[in-house]
């Protein structure tokens, strides 16, 4: 069963990578004696972490970059967690600057002799993968909670439809 269709596999390719850099891949919610409830929301490049009974500096959450929260938990027992998550960015990383030369050089991208929707479908699906064993050492390495992987999901979801996308072309014609 093909679920995209030929003419509309590129700018599929294009606008799954910004989602997937763009949507959170993990959202957990958990309590901690002396803390109390925490929220991490995990996108990306980024952590953003909300403390229900507490609060750090005056503030009652935290934005961390991707390096940022690496080096929080380094070691910790999750910290191998984070750099799965960390390879996972940079496997999306590169579908997004893919997809930024697709969108602006896209005739020059399909002549190429890699397709770049199977291209894309290969990084998403590889970062997916990635976020699926980074989601499994955060349920098993520490982090209480359980997390909701919904963008992990998803990325996972669009680079299976990007594999599968209908990629016949049209015969050339000979001028006559």
């Amino acid at each position: 069963m093909v679920w995209v269709r030929s003419e509309y596999a590129g700018e599929l390719a294009v606008v799954s990578a910004w989602l997937a850099a763009l949507i959170p891949w993990n959202v957990t919610y958990s309590t901690a004696e002396g803390i109390g409830g925490v929220l991490y929301i995990r996108f990306v490049f980024a952590e953003f972490v909300y403390f229900s009974d507490l609060e750090i500096d005056g503030r009652s959450f935290e934005f961390l970059s991707i390096r940022r929260a690496v080096v929080q938990q380094t070691g910790e027992f999750v910290f191998l967690a984070y750099l799965m998550w960390v390879l996972g960015a940079v496997l999306i990383a590169a579908a997004v600057v893919l997809s930024i030369v697709y969108y602006f050089r896209e005739t020059r991208v399909e002549a190429g002799p890699i397709d770049p929707v199977r291209a894309m479908g290969a990084l998403l699906c590889g970062s997916g993968l990635v976020l699926v064993v980074a989601n499994y050492l955060i349920v098993t390495r520490g982090i209480p909670g359980v997390p909701i992987p919904i963008g992990t999901l998803l990325i996972l979801v669009l680079g299976g439809m990007l594999l599968t996308a209908d990629r016949v072309t049209e015969p050339e014609t000979e001028p006559s």
